[in-house]
């Protein structure tokens, strides 16, 4: 009869015995290790998501102008906690200004730190979200 090597859990190194195709020593080492597996990129995507939201609410906030355009300075967006890293779109105008885009909220750069604030509407329009009183 051949020797086998001893076979050792995936997760905590002891012995496994019992089945030839054993990987893990009990239920909470396979349950840990899976859960350590696909962790990571589950944190990543919620993490994003989480920074996009954050941005949104940001822009949200900041953007009180009655027409949807604000003023407003790099430091006030940084000190609500907005971050650069992260939008969903850009659009850039024939005129060849690049708006910014998180949702349907977004920002132009101005120059020496200051932004415009803007809404598009538009999207929500497409999405039906925009209430019908609103699109009047």
């Amino acid at each position: 009869m051949p020797a086998t090597a001893e076979k050792v859990c995936l997760e905590c190194g002891e012995k496994i015995l019992g089945r030839t195709d054993k990987r893990f020593c009990s239920d909470a080492c396979r349950n840990l290790y899976h859960y350590h597996a696909n962790n990571a990129p589950i944190n990543y995507v919620r993490n994003v998501v989480n920074a996009l939201k954050r941005n949104r609410r940001v822009l949200s906030e900041l953007n009180t102008g009655a027409d949807g355009k604000t003023k407003v300075h790099r430091d006030r967006l940084l000190e609500k906690g907005y971050s650069f890293m992260y939008h969903t779109n850009t659009h850039r105008t024939k005129a060849g200004n690049n708006y910014v885009f998180c949702f349907e909220h977004g920002y132009l750069e101005l120059g020496e730190n200051w932004f415009m604030l803007v809404r598009r509407d538009e999207y929500l329009g497409r999405s039906g979200d925009l209430k019908k009183e609103e699109k009047a």
